[in-house]
């Protein structure tokens, strides 16, 4: 049986692409009433969880697997955007927060799908009351070794913490979830309202996935489900969030992109990679209403008041 699509639940989706360049091929379909991507059929929940053990952290496993960019081998860059992205958003959490109401000077922050922490310690270092989600178990231990309350759960299994959440990341996570509309919705059912969620995927409606057609990298065994602008806006509305802001392709400036690529340097001409960074980032600035010349987004989403 098909799976129902993501959105909405139609049962009848439309093939789209067969991913072959891993070691198990998988199928891509699309909803021909709502045009939302995802991977069908789903992996059996322990297959995900299997997905993200040491091997694909370290990038071992040998040609054809599905591994990760380890944070910890370029530290240096991977600050320079975390403390970019946790300024940014702690600006847009007091302009919008309520000044009536009984809310911290320092917000209640969680990372879901933290990875090792990095994001979640920046937001500490902030004076965020921070904590991190991860379906790794190995990643988990790795960030408690380093001090962090990170901890082995789903969005839709959270720990329970003393105060409601203020602000929560989505940092190419949402794509990883087998139902994002269930994990949207458990969030929104421990967050404030008001509190802001932050989502970076890719834009499907972006020439650039639609140029490269099957062979556009973001086709990765472990992402579920592909947004664009469109789809992403109409779950997070059905999930009880309004949309305050829409970045291509990040939110921050492009200095933290360029030292975040610089720690991966080896020689003086390596540099010439700034130009090819640049060029993506300001053809990132060339969109109109869902299309955008490239994939990158941000979504900046608000946790609807209950009356609403």
């Amino acid at each position: 049986m098909n799976r129902s699509c993501p959105l909405c639940e139609n049962r009848n989706p439309s093939h789209l692409w067969t991913i072959t360049r891993f070691e198990q091929p998988f199928d891509i379909k699309v909803c021909p009433d709502c045009s939302m991507i995802y991977q069908d059929p789903l992996p059996e929940a322990h297959q995900v969880e299997e997905l993200y053990d040491q091997a694909y952290y370290t990038g071992q496993g040998g040609q054809g697997r599905y591994t990760y960019l380890d944070e910890r081998t370029n530290p240096r860059g991977h600050r320079a955007v975390n403390r970019a992205r946790i300024r940014f958003l702690l600006r847009i959490w007091r302009r919008l927060r309520d000044p009536a109401s009984q809310t911290p000077e320092y917000p209640v922050f969680l990372d879901v799908g933290c990875s090792f922490g990095a994001l979640v310690q920046e937001a500490q270092m902030a004076g965020c009351d921070a904590h991190g989600i991860d379906i790794s178990g190995y990643a988990v231990q790795e960030g408690i070794r380093a001090g962090l309350d990170i901890r082995k759960a789903t969005p839709e299994s959270l720990p329970s913490w003393s105060s409601p959440l203020d602000l929560v990341t989505m940092i190419e996570v949402i794509e990883h979830l087998p139902d994002p509309a269930s994990a949207l919705r458990s969030l929104a059912r421990a967050m404030q309202p008001g509190g802001i969620l932050v989502i970076q995927t890719a834009n499907m409606d972006g020439r650039q996935a639609r140029r490269a057609g099957s062979a556009y990298h973001y086709y990765l065994p472990g992402h579920l489900v592909y947004f664009s602008r469109k789809t992403l806006t109409t779950m997070l509305s059905q999930c009880g969030f309004d949309v305050v802001r829409v970045s291509y392709p990040c939110e921050f400036g492009l200095r933290p992109k360029l030292v975040k690529s610089q720690g991966t340097f080896r020689s003086l001409l390596d540099y010439r990679k700034w130009l090819t960074i640049t060029r993506y980032h300001l053809m990132s600035k060339l969109h109109w209403g869902d299309f955008a010349w490239t994939s990158g987004m941000v979504i900046h989403a608000r946790r609807r008041d209950a009356g609403r």
